[in-house]
């Protein structure tokens, strides 16, 4: 017994050899410093979504628009925050969406690909403060989305205006 399990270990053993062989990098240490940080983030857009947060001192409206069309509002209290999927609003909001079955819904779907103004994307309403003055950044778009892991909006009182700050997601290698 003690001779069958020495044998599968040499095996085991001229298994990692030969693959050591044919990537001369690949080791323990040279992996080890990497948990599932190596995968593409521009894939990972409806893993954990972006954290929105209201630094400001009065509630700003997230309005999820497509052109000038409003389809939905997530109005933040001062202090809060509203995670925000890149994936399930272009699913939910992208017109002619995924799964139109026939060829002319394929096709439409290709136009509103290439039309950005078709593209849904988030307005940052400024629903306490003067509506005549203009805003430094009210618009977040869905590439926003997927590369900024927090987006915080904050009042800037020198301007008088709502101002956004974003996060770019961690590259772990």
């Amino acid at each position: 017994m003690h001779v069958v399990l020495k044998s599968k270990v040499t095996k085991v053993t001229k298994h990692f050899k030969s693959l050591k062989s044919k990537m001369p990098r690949f080791g323990i240490f040279s992996t080890g410093g990497c948990f599932d940080g190596c995968r593409d983030h521009t894939q990972q857009s409806s893993g954990s979504g972006t954290r929105v947060w209201n630094l400001s001192d009065k509630p700003v409206e997230l309005q999820i628009r497509v052109g000038s069309i409003l389809k939905k509002v997530h109005t933040l209290k001062p202090g809060s925050s509203k995670r925000l999927k890149c994936k399930s609003i272009y699913k939910a909001y992208m017109p002619g969406g995924e799964g139109g079955g026939n060829g002319r819904g394929s096709m439409r779907g290709l136009l509103y690909y290439y039309d950005e103004t078709c593209h849904p994307y988030v307005w940052i309403h400024d629903t306490g403060g003067d509506t005549l003055r203009m805003v430094k950044q009210q618009y977040i778009s869905l590439e926003d989305l997927r590369e900024c892991c927090e987006i915080r909006i904050f009042r800037d009182h020198q301007r008088g205006c709502v101002s956004v700050r974003k996060k770019p997601r961690p590259d772990f290698c």
